[in-house]
């Protein structure tokens, strides 16, 4: 039988570039190959200074458009005092540049993978997919895990900003390699900027700060320790910070916001402050919150975005404030895990503008609108753990792709709004969920309402262990999106699926825009 070009582009055999079909899947990721590194050699906290990533350039604009080329790389970074750690970093950096837009200018960034042909260590094709995290991007440019970019080739993906104000992020999606591509280094902040977040009082400018929280173990060599506790996770024994070992930031006596991505590959974190002071949450992963909500503490999963408001302005200069992690429970924890970044302040600040945070943020922001008095269905969705894969309604990635891509757990139409119930019957696993092209509402968590913390619209929600999450969402976009965990260990052993929101004529196929082979042949 012979296969068309439509059939390899579903199969991932796109570009002019075949692979063997189907694609190859990693080996369980395993540390048999490599010695851990001592204890005793690892970075000791609150001794290296913060950084924040660059931002990253257009190289051509016009009337409408940013154009931005992005450049996936082999590097080498000393993490480790002493010692190199291989990475792969966008522009060759770790974590990536920061992509900052305005609302309703549209983005084309051309990723161009120039990584080697096979992972150092683990021996696979690094081919890539990349997805902008918080974006209701058109499906042949939502980063779909099949729809992959091999060494040597190129993809130029299209993004409106249409959507509100809000921090999201560009990482690897690639078919069961997101976990290892994730944490070599293809992660980065891109945040999108409206005039209602420019009207408001809050921090801006060198007071606005990217927090890209990852961790990560090591081998003796310096290189990255791979172990996925029998798929079931990687946790990391050194917290990082923008790529930097728990480091010490310099701070004014005055308000801050902080962006906080948790780009770790399975671990969920609970943030508080050793001072004792509160935090105020501003932000979810889909923007601002209603009004902003002040927590001693609160929960991160994998995946989400909180925007949180800190205030120095009571604290004498000279004083260090830790910011902490009490974990959540099914984490794998180690001795300096519990901590994640130092606070040095170290002066006053004369520059009293935007420095507050006012009762009212966006109250009309659409998602926190909706009710599930406006759904016109409700769904389910179970996480289950079965003959040892993880599941959604007991299906796989695999599934999908032997279905040649037709199977899907939903199929809301063009405008719906839905419900969805979330549980999780897993067995003592907790699971970052999430829904590709929508923004939701949390509406309830086991019958009681969300926590403080969600109470703004979001794409990711952590669903612990023996609960059941509803949520409720719009449906606007046309074509196939994912579903999966965010726990990207799961995601990759095969914790996937998708829904297809359908319309009177046709929709796009996430599959109708493949990679194209170097030589770049045309510009943007």
């Amino acid at each position: 039988m012979s296969l068309s070009r439509r059939d390899l582009m579903k199969l991932g055999v796109v570009g002019g570039a075949a692979l063997a079909l189907p694609l190859e899947r990693t080996v369980s990721a395993s540390s048999s190959a490599q010695e851990r590194l001592a204890s005793s050699r690892l970075p000791r906290p609150f001794t290296l200074p913060f950084r924040t990533p660059p931002v990253l350039q257009p190289y051509r604009t016009d009337a409408t458009t940013d154009f931005y080329k992005v450049y996936m790389k082999p590097l080498q970074a000393e993490v480790v005092p002493g010692l190199k750690t291989p990475l792969w970093g966008y522009n060759g950096l770790v974590p990536g540049p920061t992509v900052k837009v305005t609302q309703g200018r549209r983005t084309v960034m051309r990723h161009v993978n120039n990584l080697p042909s096979k992972h150092p260590l683990l021996g696979y094709t690094p081919w890539t997919s990349v997805h902008l995290h918080g974006s209701p991007s058109l499906p042949q440019y939502d980063g779909y895990a099949s729809d992959i970019t091999n060494p040597g080739q190129y993809k130029d993906y299209v993004y409106p900003n249409t959507q509100t104000g809000r921090t999201m992020w560009y990482h690897d999606h690639g078919l069961h390699h997101t976990a290892e591509n994730v944490l070599m280094g293809l992660a980065a902040q891109y945040q999108l900027v409206d005039p209602l977040e420019r009207s408001l009082p809050i921090p801006k400018g060198e007071f606005d700060v990217p927090l890209l929280v990852s961790d990560a173990m090591f081998a003796s060599n310096g290189s990255l320790f791979f172990d996925n506790h029998s798929e079931s996770g990687m946790y990391g024994d050194v917290i990082l910070v923008n790529g930097v070992p728990w480091p010490v930031m310099k701070v004014k006596r005055r308000r801050y916001r902080f962006r906080i991505l948790n780009a770790s590959i399975s671990r969920s974190y609970q943030w508080s402050l050793d001072s004792g002071d509160p935090m105020t949450v501003i932000a979810t992963d889909a923007g601002l919150m209603p009004r902003p909500q002040t927590v001693q503490r609160f929960r991160h999963g994998a995946a989400e975005r909180y925007e949180v408001v800190i205030d120095f302005s009571k604290l004498p200069v000279g004083r260090r404030v830790v910011l902490r992690n009490t974990s959540p429970k099914n984490n794998i924890d180690y001795t300096n895990t519990n901590k994640v970044m130092a606070f040095d302040v170290v002066a006053d600040d004369f520059d009293r503008s935007d420095n507050a945070v006012p009762d009212t943020l966006n109250p009309t922001n659409p998602a926190m609108l909706l009710t599930a008095a406006d759904a016109v269905r409700t769904r389910r969705l179970d996480l289950v753990r079965e003959h040892g894969m993880w599941t959604i309604n007991g299906h796989t990635w695999d599934d999908v792709v032997k279905s040649r891509f037709s199977l899907v757990e939903a199929n809301p139409r063009e405008g719906d709004v839905e419900v969805w119930e979330i549980r999780n019957s897993s067995g003592g696993w907790f699971h970052p969920v999430h829904i590709h092209l929508i923004d939701f509402r949390i509406l309830d968590r086991n019958g009681q309402p969300p926590m403080p913390h969600e109470l703004g619209p979001k794409d990711v929600v952590y669903v612990g262990e023996n609960e059941t999450v509803r949520v409720v969402a719009r449906f606007e976009g046309r074509g196939k999106y994912m579903i999966h965990c965010h726990n990207l260990v799961h995601e990759d052993h095969d914790m996937m699926s998708q829904f297809e929101v359908r319309a009177d004529s046709d929709v796009t196929d996430p599959l109708s825009d493949p990679c194209k082979s170097l030589p770049e042949i045309a510009d943007l």
